[in-house]
């Protein structure tokens, strides 16, 4: 039986198809849904439609099918020149001009054997490409083993654009198995523009997001300190709820050094383990050289709860020589504390013991922290108790030091208040006895309590009005705030300093009882403080586009309690105590913040000296952010006899593929830069680059220079953690530029059939 015309749809399986033309609501579909459609149901014959110039045979036996011939399937088309179908064996012979659409997966050759029942088949000399990995090659020879499987012989694989042929891997043995979401090769050649760089005899990749073993970007630098390195991270997916990624790091002038991060989760606990052991450090006379650090918590049951935070390093010196980021290297003292908690729910408890590591820069040592060995707190919070709040703190700490004076602390601040709320009204009176005992017999010292009544009234309105601001609606509100504190003279000077300190004087502070931070000093108040803040709000997303602030705070009665202490080896003399204010009113505070457009942030802060009518403290920041990529952040610090910096920092995109990344920390008191990154980034689509430099100032005077290199193919490995940490951690905003176009691939060459 010959067909001379062109059929649209020649029915193979005429049958079923009768049968589902009788069923009711069936209607036509697209093309494009037989391609997306779910997977036949097992055991169920496939629909097939046969189209050609010309078709011979027996549709129950075998059928031949020549020029521009066409079967489509649910979920494939399979076009050629010519085909030859055994409709027993459901297996089909396809030559010349080859091409196969399998769900996005596309195979184009001149030969191709497949089976329908099983989906899979094999094809000679080969073209594939993988829609939804973006990856393309060539193939010898090519086994289609089921839907998600397939093998290769000599061959290639990229995820570059066609004609684009920035980087492929020339592969002696490649496997992809969608199951798993992985690939697999054997004998990789690294080819960049033809010139082969790198040999792997075996690797791993992911197809998907998911945590997979295997090789992630290596990354190359420089500093001054350590010479050229290199690190190769290597990740080991363990199970679903553990990992670990060992990374080898080769520093020419000190050695091999091995870091380690291990990741572990359970639904009772979960934690972090870093470690990096350099052996012999040829930089420092072959001294061993390691870091240790562990962060672990753990829910005991469903009230008790553990954690610990462990950090050790080999010396002083570590982060400056070893680590290249400020953060780290601006690290002083190491924790090491571990305790129990108990959540009662309007009730807590904390059981831990805190030590510490303390590095010393030698140009400025620093007087090393209290040990809380042990350190045991209780807090209870009562809501609405017949109207009341009713709270308790209390604190048991046994303090010890090496050189300063020691004792143990007992604290007991019970406090009840009053709230009075309306819609536009809050008033909360609120009164508390607070309790500290020390016990320094061990000092010679006898009698060191302290007993003071505090009281406190806070009150707050607020008025709305709706109003206009360049041309948008907004509700405006006004809300003044009076915030009284009294607390009785108790002349303090005799009691140790153990873990206390002047708290900074800002908007957070202002509305506090105490000026002291921690349990060893009360401050006497007869004062109150008085703010006024307006803000504007958006009425219909509810987002806050604008805020400003002004606070002062009245002494009705001159402070006079400092953290001077007259015991014998406290850590706090005379010369060193606070000063008491002197004035009747303080610095005056004020702030401004919001969102004034769709990309421009504003946050300013400045702390008036009334006694000068000069800031003393002064913050501004202005970011420019119009699109994903392009940010730019300048901002100005200044504490007087302090500090006074200008920094800028963004990232901008220089060319469509080319970025700019950077920050730059002026100090114009030193008349030097404290920090400096700059950084070029390329995306290639199916690669990109990253080199950055950096230098910040470490130990006093002395400063770290460090250049950073990595190149990442798209497809084949996540980022390590450098010099992307370094961008996260100086960049306000900075996004990776690879994720900045997801979405907008576009390839013409493998079109939908």
């Amino acid at each position: 039986m010959i067909f001379p015309l062109r059929l649209l749809a020649a029915v193979v399986l005429a049958g079923p198809l009768l049968a589902l033309a009788q069923q009711p609501g069936l209607k036509l579909k697209p093309q494009s849904f037989l391609l997306s459609s779910p997977e036949e149901d097992a055991g169920t014959d496939p629909i097939l439609f046969l189209e050609a110039d010309a078709l011979a045979g027996r549709t129950d036996e075998r059928m031949d099918a020549r020029g521009r011939v066409k079967l489509r399937s649910r979920g494939r088309v399979l076009s050629a020149d010519a085909l030859s179908y055994d409709v027993r064996g459901e297996q089909v012979e396809a030559t010349g001009n080859v091409r196969l659409d399998r769900r996005g997966d596309i195979l184009d050759t001149d030969r191709l054997v497949f089976d329908l029942r099983n989906d899979s088949g094999s094809a000679d000399s080969s073209e594939y490409f993988f829609r939804d990995l973006k990856a393309r090659g060539k193939a010898d020879k090519l086994w289609l083993d089921s839907r998600n499987r397939y093998r290769a012989e000599g061959t290639t694989y990229s995820t570059c654009q066609v004609p684009e042929k920035q980087w492929y891997l020339a592969l002696r043995k490649l496997n992809i198995d969608r199951d798993k979401e992985k690939g697999t090769a054997h004998g990789a050649t690294l080819r960049v523009r033809e010139v082969p760089v790198l040999y792997l005899p075996w690797l791993e990749f992911p197809l998907s997001d998911a945590r997979k073993t295997g090789l992630l970007s290596p990354f190359w630098g420089t500093s001054g300190r350590s010479g050229f390195e290199f690190t190769q991270p290597i990740y080991l997916n363990l199970a679903p709820n553990y990992d670990a990624t060992i990374s080898p790091r080769l520093l020419a002038k000190r050695g091999l050094m091995l870091n380690s991060e291990v990741r572990y989760m359970t639904r009772d606990l979960n934690g972090i383990f870093l470690g990096q052991y350099l052996e012999n450090d040829r930089e420092r006379q072959g001294e061993t050289r390691y870091g240790l650090s562990l962060r672990h918590n753990q829910m005991l049951s469903p009230r008790v709860s553990f954690f610990a935070n462990l950090q050790k390093v080999s010396d002083d010196n570590y982060f400056v020589d070893l680590s290249n980021r400020l953060t780290v290297t601006a690290q002083t003292n190491l924790p090491r504390d571990a305790g129990i908690s108990y959540n009662g729910g309007w009730w807590n408890a904390l059981v831990r013991t805190q030590t510490f590591q303390t590095l010393q820069d030698p140009k400025a040592p620093i007087t090393p922290p209290y040990f809380r060995l042990p350190q045991v707190t209780f807090n209870a919070q009562g809501t609405n108790v017949r109207g009341l709040d009713v709270g308790m703190q209390a604190e048991y700490v046994n303090f010890s030091h090496p050189t300063l004076i020691t004792g143990q602390r007992v604290i007991a601040y019970p406090s009840i208040s009053y709230p009075l709320q309306t819609a536009f009204v809050n008033v909360v009176p609120k009164l508390g006895l607070h309790y500290t005992a020390y016990d320094l017999t061990s000092q010679g010292v006898s009698d060191a309590t302290r007993t003071l009544p505090i009281f406190s009234l806070d009150s707050t309105v607020t008025f709305e009005r709706t109003t206009r601001l360049n041309g948008s609606a907004y509700i405006q509100t006004l809300e003044p705030r009076l915030h009284y504190t009294y607390i009785p003279y108790r002349d303090q000077s005799r009691l140790p300093v153990f873990d206390t300190g002047v708290a900074d004087f800002n908007l957070a502070q202002i509305f506090t009882e105490n000026q002291f931070v921690g349990g060893d000093r009360i401050n006497d108040a007869n004062q109150f403080t008085a703010a006024l803040s307006s803000r504007f709000i958006d009425p219909s997303s509810g987002q806050e586009r604008l805020k400003a602030t002004v606070a002062q705070r009245f002494y009705l009665s001159p402070q006079r309690v400092t953290l001077e202490s007259t015991l014998p080896g406290s850590a706090v003399s005379s010369s060193s105590g606070a000063v008491a204010p002197t004035q009747n009113r303080s610095d005056l505070l004020l702030a401004l913040s919001g969102r004034l457009s769709e990309a421009w942030y504003l946050d300013a802060a400045m702390r008036l000296d009334i006694s000068e009518n000069r800031p003393d403290r002064q913050s501004y920041t202005a970011r420019y952010s119009p699109r994903p990529g392009a940010t730019l952040n300048i901002g100005y610090r200044h504490l007087r006899g302090s500090y006074e910096q200008v920094d800028m920092s963004g990232q901008w995109p220089l060319t469509e593929r080319w970025y700019g990344v950077g920050r730059y920390t002026y100090s114009l008191l030193d008349q030097r830069a404290v920090t400096t990154v700059a950084g070029l980034e390329y995306n290639a689509d199916c690669w990109l680059a990253r080199l950055v430099v950096q230098e910040f100032a470490t130990f006093t005077g002395v400063s770290n220079r460090a250049i950073y290199l990595q190149v990442e193919l798209s497809g084949l490995s996540s980022l390590g953690s450098n010099p992307l940490g370094v961008l996260r951690q100086n960049v306000i905003g900075y996004q990776r530029v690879n994720t900045l176009n997801q979405g907008q691939y576009q390839d013409d060459y493998y079109p939908s059939q």
